[in-house]
């Protein structure tokens, strides 16, 4: 991926921050694909997650920054099942998770009390759009 950031339009942004389970996919150590799910939104132009605990993900980020979103929309297009997937430039942050977290899931997560963890934000800067519906056939 050698192109600059994207700014995504608003459907695309709709899409993301929907409260949907995300699909982030990493790369482990030896190239093969890491995927988890996790609760994704906005700050600025950089999609943001919060993590609890330092999990494979954000080690694979430290090692290769290099990720791929996708995530389903209910945009009607055409009979297709639309989705978009994101390739783009991560980066961790300490701190932050919690807070973050009950934002992009309207105060769902995580549950009230506990002694949660300051945990990480991960950061993903948008470089490449594909998808169905608005986003293009896959490939």
């Amino acid at each position: 991926m050698t192109e600059g950031p994207i700014r995504l339009d608003e459907t695309t942004r709709a899409a993301v921050a929907s409260g949907r389970l995300v699909h982030l996919v990493t790369l482990n150590p030896d190239g093969s694909p890491q995927v988890t799910c996790i609760y994704a939104g906005w700050d600025g132009d950089d999609i943001v997650a919060g993590h609890l605990a330092d999990h494979l993900k954000l080690r694979n980020i430290r090692r290769d920054p290099r990720v791929t979103l996708s995530v389903e929309s209910d945009v009607a297009f055409e009979g297709f099942s639309p989705y978009v997937v994101i390739q783009g430039i991560a980066r961790v942050e300490e701190g932050g998770a919690v807070p973050l977290l009950r934002r992009i899931t309207d105060g769902r997560f995580p549950p009230p009390g506990g002694d949660w963890p300051d945990g990480f934000v991960t950061r993903i800067s948008p470089r490449k759009l594909s998808g169905t519906g608005p986003w293009g056939l896959a490939d």
